[in-house]
């Protein structure tokens, strides 16, 4: 297939709070260290070698990350890397990256990847976007990616799907009908149908197909896109218009209205990694603790403990079920069952632990 203009949009911004003290608002997760060699935000991009160029590859991020997101991501040009003047959610973020690739290419088509998302099976993650990119390039429909759930979660929003569409590799089907974040009873009923996945965030869709979606859905973005697609100074537009947009969810804003809307079910690996205890998962087990450090522990079982200090020994004696995280000017000392509530308590820290 000609990739020549297929493009990919890496999100890169958000807050750093479900992975304090590790995580801070100029280091999110995807800046982090948590799984393997590289950031999450490296994982993306290594990603989409061989997918797509490296010059075709835009990241969007905040003024306070920018800086760190360079450093990581040096092969990407930094003209490609762009710092929000403000949070305004997806659908504005969205917007601004496809005027930047529309500036480039009018006839692209483009993927939307968050980057805090763990996927390891670069091969399938591979194969099901060059079928996406192969319908969007055909049909003016926005695709999103479904993943199959493993458990009735309440923190994800659902998909519930229809019938197949033929002339795909992969399984794709048309969507039904968004639904959002669903108490566990409802979730619990989503699975035992069957026919419903959970909304990975991940588009692709031609630069066509979003204009003509966004004119009738989000004429605001449609004028937006169009006007920095055109002008001369783009990074001065940026800055003079994004904040005049309504802050909103691409999903509110445009994927529950789309005249026609596609999910592929995915074949890949996907972990959102969305706490400390999903990101246990692929720490070093030891004596039934999730480490990332020596330890010695007596009667201490299913803790979680994690250190910036290399080689620090920890000791536990007679505690479970505890998330403990160690940093140079912080410590973190919580049971399991406040891991959501985390975020609550950073409300409460001084300005220097943000």
């Amino acid at each position: 297939m000609d990739s020549t203009h297929d493009y990919a949009l890496i999100l890169a911004g958000g807050s750093g709070t479900r992975f304090w003290p590790l995580s801070r608002n100029s280091t999110p997760k995807q800046l982090l260290h948590l799984i393997g060699d590289q950031t999450l935000l490296q994982q993306a991009v290594t990603r989409l070698q061989g997918l797509v160029p490296t010059d075709h590859i835009f990241v969007l991020t905040s003024a306070l990350q920018i800086d760190e997101v360079r450093k990581q991501i040096p092969g990407i040009p930094s003209t490609q890397i762009i710092a929000e003047p403000c949070r305004r959610d997806t659908a504005p973020a969205i917007a601004l990256g496809a005027s930047l690739i529309a500036a480039r290419d009018p006839e692209a088509n483009m993927m939307v990847l968050p980057s805090d998302q763990l996927i390891q099976d670069i091969a399938s993650f591979q194969s099901l976007m060059r079928d996406a990119l192969a319908i969007a390039s055909r049909e003016t429909a926005l695709i999103t990616m479904g993943i199959k759930p493993t458990w009735p979660c309440p923190s994800y929003g659902y998909i519930e799907m229809g019938d197949i569409v033929p002339g795909t590799t992969h399984t794709c089907r048309l969507v039904q009908q968004f639904r959002e974040k669903p108490d566990s009873a409802t979730a619990a009923t989503y699975l035992a149908h069957g026919g419903f996945c959970w909304n990975a965030g991940i588009f692709v869709w031609s630069l066509n197909a979003l204009r003509q979606e966004l004119a009738v859905h989000c004429p605001q973005l449609a004028q937006f896109l169009a006007t920095l697609a055109s002008s001369d100074c783009p990074y001065v537009a940026i800055q003079e218009q994004f904040p005049q947009l309504t802050p909103i969810s691409i999903d509110f804003a445009l994927m529950e209205k789309a005249e026609r809307v596609l999910v592929f079910e995915a074949t890949f690996d996907w972990d959102d990694v969305g706490s400390w205890i999903s990101a246990s998962a692929y720490f070093t087990q030891s004596g039934g603790n999730a480490v990332n450090t020596p330890i010695v522990a007596q009667n201490s079982y299913n803790n979680i403990v994690f250190t910036t200090t290399r080689g620090k020994t920890v000791a536990l004696l007679g505690v479970d079920d505890l998330i403990i995280v160690d940093t140079q000017d912080a410590l973190l000392v919580a049971t399991k069952n406040q891991a959501d509530a985390i975020k609550s308590i950073v409300k409460q820290l001084p300005e220097n632990l943000l």
